[in-house]
């Protein structure tokens, strides 16, 4: 693990359990098993929603953005905090909990929603049958 995720971690730590994990071309940083940052390019993006959001930029965090294939920019939920919160995990917590809170509201709401199932093919409606004519 390299310096900078090891200071993430660390700074994340007075949340819960922090276990890093590869994944596109960066981290992703778990809290207590939620989804909660990103370290990409040895920044690290705090998870936001709309809740939260406001309070980042009103602080003049960045969001994460990447260029798409077709050439736009798409714009993450996810934002910078504050530079000076890397300095300490007290500093980091308030900003970390916002972080944790839209992680969790997300996982809430991802839960609440019904699971769309499958129909067997003895549930689907018959179809047309067509038959070929001989003639």
């Amino acid at each position: 693990m390299d310096a900078f995720i090891e200071l993430c971690v660390e700074l994340l730590q007075p949340l819960g359990p922090v276990r890093p994990r590869r994944m596109f071309g960066g981290h992703g940083i778990y809290v207590d098993g939620l989804f909660m940052a990103l370290v990409i390019s040895n920044q690290l993006y705090l998870k936001t929603d709309d809740v939260s959001r406001e309070r980042f930029v009103a602080a003049g965090c960045e969001p994460f953005s990447y260029g798409t294939k077709n050439g736009e920019r798409q714009v993450m939920s996810y934002y910078q905090p504050p530079e000076e919160t890397l300095e300490s995990p007290a500093l980091m917590l308030p900003w970390a909990r916002l972080a944790l809170e839209a992680a969790l509201r997300a996982a809430n709401a991802k839960a609440a929603k019904p699971v769309a199932r499958k129909k067997s093919a003895a549930q689907k409606p018959a179809g047309k049958k067509t038959t070929a004519r001989r003639g």
